[in-house]
C-alpha cells in the first residue's frame, strides 16, 4: 500500500488509516485543519521563507562580496545596480561601470568601462579573474540579505546594512 495519501490538495506522509465501515479511510479533516494551520503560522511569524526566485533584485542597494579584505586594505569588492540596468563594480582595485540585464533569475553582466585605484599587480590579477567570473554568471537567487550570482563561480554578497 502506497504511503502517501492526497488530503484537500496536501500531500501527507504515514497518515494512520483507521478502520470505517470495513475498508480502510483516512481521517483527513482533522489533519487538513492542523497543516492549514500550521502554515498560516510560519508565514505569520516570518519563519516560512520565500523561495528565492520571488524575491526581488535589489536594485539601488549596496551589495558587498563575502570575502576577507586583503592584507594591507579594508577594500572588498562590491556593487550597486539601478533598475536601468547601470551598475558600478569596485573590483579588488578598479571601480567598473557595467550594465547588467536581469530576468527572473537570469542575469548577464557586461562590463563598460574601468578605472584603476591604487593596483598592485596582485590586485590587478585578482580584479581580472572575478570581471571573467561575472561575465559567466548566468543566474542569481536572493535570501533574505544574501544575493548569490550563479555561474562556473557562485558569487555570495551581503546587503550593506548601513
Amino acid at each position: 500500500m502506497n504511503s502517501n495519501w492526497l488530503c484537500d490538495s496536501v500531500t501527507v506522509q504515514r497518515v494512520r488509516c483507521v478502520p470505517s465501515e470495513g475498508a480502510l479511510r483516512v481521517r483527513c479533516t482533522d489533519l487538513t485543519v492542523h497543516l492549514r494551520t500550521l502554515c498560516a503560522a510560519l508565514v505569520l511569524s516570518g519563519t516560512w521563507t520565500v523561495p528565492a526566485s520571488a524575491q526581488s533584485f535589489p536594485y539601488d542597494q549596496e551589495m558587498l562580496l563575502e570575502v576577507r579584505p586583503l592584507p594591507g586594505s579594508r577594500r572588498v569588492p562590491m556593487m550597486e545596480v539601478h533598475p536601468d540596468g547601470k551598475a558600478t563594480v569596485d573590483l579588488w582595485c578598479h571601480t567598473a561601470a557595467a550594465e547588467i540585464a536581469v530576468s527572473g533569475s537570469e542575469i548577464k553582466f557586461n562590463f563598460v568601462s574601468a578605472k584603476p585605484e591604487n593596483c598592485t599587480p596582485e590586485r590587478i590579477e585578482l580584479d581580472q579573474k572575478m570581471a571573467k567570473e561575472l561575465l559567466e554568471v548566468t543566474g542569481w537567487r536572493r535570501v533574505d540579505d544574501i544575493v548569490e550570482f550563479i555561474g562556473a563561480t557562485t558569487f555570495r554578497f551581503r546587503l550593506s546594512t548601513h
